[in-house]
């Protein structure tokens, strides 16, 4: 019984942590989308911005649904206040400066670095 309890508090403990973002993707980051036009994001534990060359920003709410991690290649999916869902996908094993910002499909919306602007092919260049 003692183990079950365990169990049960160790879920729900998870499950709490899980909603907000991870360290991995928080802070803000240089965004290029498919055009090549170039962006601002922050992101923070709850919501992110989306900062437009003109000036304009977007800011959307979200919770963190899911994490994968296969051979150092890392994906988190978050999922929008409005019901959609995109992935933070890190293309480079142990590289947490560059990714992609993906839609349930795969396409990349945004390629994005902590340091500069580059392209989602810049990024797969880099894979090793």
């Amino acid at each position: 019984m003692r183990n079950n309890l365990a169990i049960i508090f160790l879920f729900a403990l998870i499950s709490l942590t899980s909603c907000s973002g991870s360290d991995a993707y928080l802070g803000e980051w240089k965004g290029t989308d498919t055009n090549g036009d170039k962006y601002t994001l922050l992101f923070k534990p709850k919501n992110f911005t989306i900062n437009r060359a003109n000036g304009d920003s977007l800011n959307f709410g979200y919770t963190q649904n899911s994490v994968e991690i296969k051979n150092s290649v890392r994906t988190y999916g978050i999922k929008l206040s409005d019901g959609r869902v995109y992935y933070m996908f890190f293309p480079i094993a142990n590289d947490g400066t560059k990714c992609l910002m993906t839609i349930e499909n795969g396409k990349p919306v945004y390629a994005l670095s902590r340091t500069s602007y580059l392209s989602q092919d810049e990024i797969y260049k880099l894979i090793k």
